[in-house]
């Protein structure tokens, strides 16, 4: 099977249904954001407001580290900003297309899109800005014109690199992680 990685927008349900799709057997669960501050001893927060370059390179630096672990069945949610990370997109297109005698065609990458609109992402957004604060990124005096700018282009860069598009908007972990399943036995990887 490989490493599915599972990308999208920052509240698309990418960490839920990563672990629901690893509690399936599907593969052994990662979650950047947590690699990223195992790494570094900081959160993705802490490592942003240092700067995005910062930020950035740490993210790369962590995908890197778990896509050389990956040579078998695993499972990795990534932030919602990889999109903007040149350097890990172009890791992640190493790992798409291998060659087959290549020692990495074992461990070749599947993105998953979890696609939610930028109303619903904005929602859950601010939901979660009530207890932990605003993302930093968004820290700008129209926030909310801000993330649909932003939920708009990173939407079409994600849909540009995916390999697989699941509707998560409304669903649950166990749904998206089921959906995720069906379109891998419909594609004849998983049997």
């Amino acid at each position: 099977m490989g490493i599915i990685l599972l990308a999208g927008p920052k509240h698309s349900g990418k960490t839920s249904a990563g672990r629901a799709l690893a509690e399936t057997g599907r593969g052994r669960f990662a979650d950047l954001d947590e690699a990223i501050e195992a790494r570094t001893g900081k959160s993705p927060r802490a490592l942003f407001l240092e700067g995005s370059g910062i930020f950035r390179k740490a993210e790369a630096e962590a995908l890197a580290s778990l896509l050389e672990r990956g040579t078998e069945n695993a499972i990795i949610a990534a932030g919602g900003g990889l999109a903007d990370n040149g350097e890990a997109l172009a890791l992640l297109a190493k790992r798409k297309n291998p060659d087959p005698g290549s020692p990495l065609s074992g461990g070749a990458v599947t993105i998953v899109y979890l696609d939610v609109s930028a109303e619903t992402a904005w929602e859950r957004i601010r939901g979660a800005a009530e207890t932990g604060g605003m993302p930093p990124f968004l820290d700008t005096p129209n926030p909310g014109e801000a993330h649909r700018l932003l939920h708009t282009r990173r939407a079409e860069a994600y849909r540009a690199i995916a390999d697989i598009i699941i509707n998560a908007e409304n669903k649950g972990p166990g749904e998206i992680a089921a959906e995720i399943v069906r379109a891998y036995t419909i594609s004849g990887v998983y049997k």
